[in-house]
């Protein structure tokens, strides 16, 4: 008898992201050894003191380094790539119900900070 899977999203669901991701991921292994704590210091300066709430330093740089390692220049494929990679959510520190930052928030982001390019 043929079978057929009907597909259901559920509104609730019992899912944790870190059991999805195999310990020998490079992100997991990256998210467990890579320690950017020191970001939140060296670049309170480029920040202000007022307004809205920007994009976490520490997020910013992961981001940067996936595009890097994944070989992707635009911000727009940048995060639509990473939205889409269960691993890469993990390494950011991101649940698969969050939304990740804003392309152009991250292109404004990169004008903070000297000497980071495309």
């Amino acid at each position: 008898m043929q079978g057929r899977k009907d597909y259901t999203e559920k509104l609730f669901t019992s899912f944790q992201l870190s059991s999805r991701v195999p310990k020998e991921n490079l992100y997991r292994r990256l998210r467990e050894t890579l320690d950017l704590s020191f970001l939140y210091k060296d670049t309170k300066e480029l920040y202000g003191k007022t307004g809205n709430p920007s994009i976490d330093p520490v997020v910013f740089f992961k981001l940067l380094l996936t595009g890097y390692l994944e070989n992707i220049t635009s911000d727009r494929k940048l995060v639509d790539h990473c939205s889409m990679r269960m691993d890469v959510l993990y390494f950011l520190g991101f649940d698969i119900d969050e939304e990740l930052p804003w392309h152009s928030t991250i292109s404004r982001t990169r004008q903070l900070y000297p000497g980071i390019s495309v």
